[in-house]
């Protein structure tokens, strides 16, 4: 295959910007990104990375300047609202000492700051308000289309537009659709000013019978903590008996009822949490409610000339926190499998594919069994939970296990390591 010449990304997420950073860099290929928004998104709260994203980010230089925004956080404590502390969970001790990086939790739209920043200082181009329409593809090129009227072509397209991508719906596979997962999550972010220091200093999460509640630190100082509230919830309807009116006149209804649905959780606590917590809530001035969608596992991920990166082919649910990384690992990979001009773009991206399925399915595999802590339970199902964690981690932190890597050994993949 010759050397690509020019590349065509689809969506201007921290995928796709990370997508136009390597490529450009490592593969000479002259990018030109189209966002669907008509601006730089500032949607979403804060993003979990773990080190093996981390690492990635590294390579594209930019993990100091993360760093100087996020919190890396060490270890998450676990509370029973009812019965008091349950455990001190090591978030990623063991993968640091492997890989020299740790867990960052940063605000989303830090994150995508840098990402933009790094790009104009490569000059690649990120156009905005560009809505694909159409995707054509000759033996030669591929050519996009947009609902301005205007067209680009490149010798490569790739979709990085997220669980809802354009370029996989109108091209690659539209009988690919999303499924919800069945659970939805409240959050927002806040000041810390004022509010007790172990909000401040590391990560806390709390087992309720509604799902589950956590907080974290999101800023390099600890002035901003991100909290969520993520539990079971049904598909709403509406009287139009829209599904997409129903979440929406669910989320007016979340966001106006927010404080007394998470004050009805946190008064049944017994110790200093209840107070705490109250605090937490009755500062924050607005939620966002967000339903977790998820991809079907086994769609398409290429044509001859187009392929699909990220939550565009492989969205899972957050709750492995692995999204980016995943993005991250799907870039780096491809864009190793280019520098092989002996390969055609079709067995690239055939061995894309044959590489990254088994790890996508062992991450989304780990992201669901996670989600069901966020089932409802009964109070009895609730102690019996509490009482396996209290039991569990409590072996694990007297046993030592955490020098095995239990737990984290996926944290320390290395997709450049992949043989190819």
């Amino acid at each position: 295959m010759p050397a690509l010449k020019k590349a065509i990304i689809i969506g201007a997420g921290p995928a796709g910007l990370a997508a136009a950073l390597q490529l450009h860099r490592n593969n000479n290929i002259a990018i030109t990104v189209y966002e669907l928004r008509p601006e730089p998104s500032t949607m979403g709260g804060a993003i979990g990375i773990f080190p093996n994203g981390m690492r990635l980010l590294h390579r594209l230089g930019l993990d100091e300047a993360l760093l100087a925004r996020g919190f890396s956080v060490t270890h998450m404590e676990i509370h029973s609202l009812q019965n008091g502390d349950i455990a001190k969970v090591d978030m990623s001790a063991w993968a640091q000492q492997q890989t020299g990086f740790g867990y960052l939790r940063i605000c989303r739209r830090d994150l995508q700051d840098l990402l933009l920043n790094a790009v104009a200082k490569e000059d690649i181009t990120v156009s905005f308000n560009k809505r694909i329409v159409s995707v054509t593809e000759s033996p030669t090129d591929v050519t996009v289309t947009f609902s301005d009227g205007s067209t680009d072509t490149a010798d490569i397209l790739i979709g990085c537009d997220g669980i809802h991508s354009s370029v996989r719906r109108l091209h690659i596979d539209p009988s690919i659709v999303p499924e919800y997962s069945g659970i939805a999550g409240t959050q927002s972010i806040i000041s810390s000013t004022g509010l007790p220091d172990a909000l401040k200093t590391h990560g806390n999460a709390f087992l309720t019978c509604n799902g589950l509640l956590a907080v974290m630190p999101c800023s390099a100082s600890g002035d901003k903590i991100f909290w969520f509230f993520s539990r079971e919830t049904p598909i709403p309807h509406s009287e139009s008996g829209d599904a997409r009116d129903g979440w929406e006149e669910r989320r007016q209804r979340e966001v106006a009822e927010y404080k007394d649905t998470i004050h009805k959780i946190i008064d049944t606590g017994k110790d200093e949490w209840r107070e705490t917590l109250t605090k937490m809530v009755d500062r924050t001035q607005s939620v966002g409610l967000y339903p977790i969608f998820r991809l079907p596992l086994g769609g398409k991920w290429s044509t001859s000339r187009t392929v699909l990166l990220g939550d565009a082919a492989h969205a899972m649910q957050p709750h492995a926190g692995q999204g980016v990384s995943m993005a991250l690992e799907d870039v780096f990979l491809l864009s190793r499998l280019l520098r092989d001009h002996e390969r055609g773009l079709e067995d690239v991206f055939a061995k894309y594919e044959a590489i990254r399925r088994p790890r996508i399915m062992e991450i989304s595999n780990l992201a669901a069994k996670n989600g069901k802590a966020r089932r409802d339970v009964t109070p009895w199902k609730l102690w019996m939970k509490e009482y396996m964690a209290w039991a569990t981690y409590g072996l694990y932190n007297r046993l030592g296990l955490e020098s095995w890597g239990i737990g984290q050994k996926h944290l320390v993949y290395d997709i450049d390591e992949v043989p190819v």
